[in-house]
């Protein structure tokens, strides 16, 4: 298993028309923290659940476990322990 924590950037661009005057954090962002911390190649994300809204400035902690089918990997994004996010991802096999 492998964790990561990170704190979602209060001035990030994407903010600024989602919403204005209450910003939400695009799920589009959070799941691109969650390929930047899985640091790998990854081929597709076939499922992506959006569980409650994320706000600015919220610390998450990033769970990556490997899924019951390999190579597939489960992910779940957590504030203070509830989910916020939850997926699979596919990683991208090698060529050789």
């Amino acid at each position: 298993m492998k964790t990561e924590r990170i704190r979602l950037p209060m001035g990030h661009p994407a903010l600024k028309g989602h919403f204005p005057g209450h910003p939400i954090v695009p799920g589009s962002l959070l799941l691109e923290f969650v390929l930047a911390a899985w640091g790998s190649p990854v081929a597709a994300v076939p499922s992506v659940k959006f569980h409650r809204p994320v706000f600015p400035g919220d610390d998450v902690t990033l769970c990556f476990t490997p899924a019951a089918k390999a190579p597939a990997i489960c992910f779940r994004c957590l504030r203070e322990d509830v989910p916020v996010c939850s997926g699979l991802l596919l990683p991208a096999v090698a060529q050789s």
